[in-house]
């Protein structure tokens, strides 16, 4: 056939098909897969913040603890920074929120002006406390591997209304829950961080468009 040119299937495959699939996704109502809640109302860090000035509510927030030996988990820090901070800069209401014991200030003031030298610091949140008020923060997530030294490699997505979100059907993870990323681990955190957040905005998206529907139909019925 004529119309069939290789051309033309290559420009169907390119464009038109996936426009169609769009479509399709975007007329369907939550027909995409919602990122499980691991543990619901969470204690919020505006509780245990001395300044009172940080909080986890109304934010997509990436929770990481520094514990007593800032440096230790420095490498994995800049992971994040580069893997998951670039990639969500521009996005509403979204931080990484580094937690560290009191008197640590001058380790993370010295790690704040590394990572400060590849990229914007706006949206790194740095927040000091207590050894009791980080330990009851980190079990309020349920998690079963403890903070070493008030330290952990895992980082942690709580959503707007300040839930614990990850996995339930993880192949890598024991029982299939993921509650924690690597953030040691690129792959983890290109793999599974970034895809979850990506997730995770869409719910919003969706619920945003959905609202509005809502108000636009019942505007048209005089309601």
């Amino acid at each position: 056939m004529k119309f069939l040119t290789k051309k033309r299937v290559v420009l169907f495959l390119l464009f038109i098909f996936p426009l169609i699939c769009f479509l399709i996704l975007s007329t369907g109502k939550n027909n995409f897969t919602k990122l499980p809640v691991l543990k619901a109302n969470l204690i919020d860090v505006s509780q245990i913040d001395a300044t009172h000035k940080v909080q986890l509510k109304d934010f997509v927030t990436i929770v990481c603890f520094l514990g007593n030996d800032v440096t230790a988990n420095k490498s994995g820090l800049f992971n994040l920074n580069e893997k998951i901070y670039k990639a969500f800069t521009d996005y509403k209401q979204f931080q990484i929120l580094a937690i560290y014991p009191n008197g640590k200030e001058i380790e993370v003031a010295q790690l704040k002006e590394e990572i400060s030298a590849f990229t914007d610091m706006q949206k790194w949140v740095f927040m000091a406390s207590s050894k009791e008020e980080i330990e009851a923060f980190y079990d309020a997530f349920s998690y079963k591997e403890p903070l070493i030294n008030l330290a952990s490699s895992k980082v942690f997505l709580i959503d707007k209304d300040v839930n614990l979100r990850g996995r339930n059907t993880d192949a890598d993870s024991k029982g299939g829950k993921l509650y924690g990323y690597n953030m040691n681990s690129v792959s983890v955190l290109n793999g599974k961080l970034k895809d979850d957040v990506k997730v995770l905005y869409y719910e919003y998206y969706a619920a945003f468009k959905d609202k509005n529907k809502n108000k636009a139909d019942r505007k048209e019925v005089g309601l």
